[in-house]
């Protein structure tokens, strides 16, 4: 009896249920289904919750405020006083005043995914690139250097069309219509090639994801029902 109502088999239970709740979808939209998201929105706001609060809010804004140096004091009542003008924002008469705050969270969050961009997959992108070409380091990985130099070509040529594929600029003719060149035209062909092979190989790698998922959760219910 003690095995029977052990916490592994109530945890195993709660799984089965969640689990018969979420792929009763397949039926159509239920009361099951509703209830499975319902609990999974708020687990996940609970736990977004107290991950915020302890990592965040308490160690960077309320412990300073009350136990910090008198420099970390300033910062976060400064931060603090930002938090407060955001929440202006909810009353429309006050809204103007969250605007500051809103500016910087918009200019901090620009600068941090531009800043991202270029240095986590612009500048990587480019020295991959270039450290196809590099004959000498294939060849001491026992690499042919013309299969290294035509790997490096597709490469190269593959990022620079994809990139021609986000030039939107082209020159207006004498009828008034506009004119991209030939061979950027054809650039954009290829480049859009490029892109629909990667975001193939993304949707594969999403669907097999999710293939083993619902595989490992067939096996967890056939394992419950039958051990």
């Amino acid at each position: 009896m003690s095995d029977f109502i052990s916490s592994e088999f109530i945890s195993a239970a709660i799984a089965f249920l969640l689990t018969i709740s979420i792929l009763s979808y397949l039926f159509g939209d239920n009361a099951l289904f509703r209830s499975a998201v319902h609990i999974f929105v708020g687990v996940s706001a609970g736990y977004v919750a107290a991950v915020v609060w302890n990592q965040v809010l308490a160690p960077q804004l309320f412990r300073p405020i009350f136990e910090g140096a008198p420099n970390e004091k300033i910062n976060a009542s400064i931060v603090l006083f930002l938090a407060f003008l955001l929440m202006m924002k909810a009353i429309p008469p006050l809204s103007k005043f969250g605007t500051p705050s809103v500016a910087i969270m918009v200019g901090v969050g620009a600068a941090v995914a531009i800043g991202g961009a270029v240095t986590g997959t612009l500048f990587p992108q480019m020295m991959a690139t270039i450290n196809v070409f590099d004959l000498q380091a294939a060849n001491e990985r026992g690499v042919s250097s013309g299969i290294q130099f035509v790997e490096g070509g597709l490469m190269l040529f593959g990022t620079i069309s994809t990139l021609v594929y986000f030039q939107f600029s082209a020159k207006r003719g004498d009828d008034g219509k506009t004119r991209h060149n030939p061979l950027i035209k054809l650039l954009v062909l290829i480049g859009k090639v490029f892109i629909a092979i990667t975001f193939g190989v993304l949707f594969a790698g999403v669907f097999s994801a999710a293939l083993t998922a619902f595989i490992e959760r067939l096996d967890f219910l056939i394992t419950f029902i039958a051990p």
